[in-house]
């Protein structure tokens, strides 16, 4: 531990999801999907909300582990023909740990081949299922890392760091639902030291630094690696439009194109957009939570002149005309 170094606690580089945003846009989609793709809407907002849960699982436990670390969140990144989408990478003074989130429903068996079994009470019914093996997953995402640093460094660099890569590097799969029991006695030693709950993660990290036999790095340089990989991150772009293009309901007169000009459209859209933002970053909400595209065009076409007139609308009820109605009616005034 270097003379100058003061970090103490855990410090969040990147703590933001891509999964919260996709979210967001699900919900958007449901309102106007026909009933054929509601459906699967759902069952895709339920997975991802349930990943989100277990994510935040880990982040709280990380925050109260009282360890000097930089966590990034969510880390997306790509190296020639490979991807890795990274739950949580965490740079300590004594290794880095790439952690592989998992919040899955029922108990999981790992036998002597490391093969992962889910079992799961369905109707009564005991039902097993084999599942993608995270260990093999994050395998990947450490040949990434692996790869994307090799080329950085001169020959004999590249010789040092193929070496102890896996000395410093470690592969991590938690399991964050608290209630899945974990039978790991038959699997091997490799595989038990990589799987654990989302409640042993701070000790877990504890026990690896303290058997490592290095010098720990400083403050600096961990955040130096910190915010090389953070430059590394390329948000992944994910549209849901493609998936449900052809359910997506056509609203009649609610494209803007439809609407009268007169009605000054684009400049209430902003005015409405503006309100919206400025609302959701007061009452501490997504902007969707005050009204969705859907809602507000329905508002700029019809001009409701009183509460009861915005009641009208599909999603204003008592509570939120009561909130935002005389504001809402009062932009409409222009």
């Amino acid at each position: 531990m270097g003379l100058f170094d003061k970090l103490n606690e855990p410090v969040f580089i990147k703590e933001d999801s891509d999964a919260v945003k996709h979210l967001e846009l699900l919900r958007e989609l449901y309102d106007k999907a026909q009933d054929v793709a509601k459906k699967q809407i759902e069952q895709d907002i339920k997975y991802i909300s349930y990943g989100i849960k277990g994510e935040e699982q880990i982040a709280f436990e990380l925050k109260n582990s009282h360890m000097p670390m930089y966590v990034l969140h969510d880390l997306y990144l790509e190296f020639e023909d490979l991807s890795a989408q990274i739950d949580y990478l965490i740079i300590t003074r004594k290794g880095v740990f790439v952690i592989e989130c998992k919040n899955l429903f029922g108990d999981i068996t790992v036998n002597n081949n490391g093969d992962f079994i889910r079992s799961m009470n369905i109707g009564g019914r005991l039902v097993k299922e084999g599942i993608y093996s995270p260990i093999t997953q994050n395998k990947r995402h450490l040949e990434l890392i692996k790869q994307m640093r090799m080329q950085e460094k001169n020959i004999l660099q590249k010789a040092f760091f193929g070496k102890y890569f896996y000395e410093t590097y470690h592969s991590v799969v938690v399991l964050a639902n608290p209630k899945t029991i974990l039978n790991i006695r038959y699997a091997s030693k490799e595989i038990k030291e990589q799987v654990i709950r989302a409640d042993q993660l701070n000790e877990y990290i504890r026990k690896v630094n303290a058997n490592i036999d290095t010098e720990p790095s400083s403050d600096k340089d961990i955040k130096s690696l910190a915010e090389y990989f953070l430059s590394k991150h390329k948000p992944k772009k994910i549209t849901y439009h493609k998936k449900y293009e052809q359910t997506i309901e056509e609203e009649p007169n609610m494209q803007i194109t439809q609407l009268d000009d007169s009605n000054n459209v684009e400049l209430l859209i902003k005015k409405m957009k503006d309100y919206r933002l400025k609302k959701s970053r007061e009452d501490k909400v997504k902007p969707y939570y005050i009204f969705t595209d859907k809602q507000m065009l329905e508002i700029i076409e019809k001009k409701p002149n009183s509460i009861e007139e915005l009641m009208s609308i599909s999603g204003f009820g008592e509570v939120k005309c009561s909130k935002y109605g005389e504001q809402i009616i009062e932009i409409l005034k222009l």
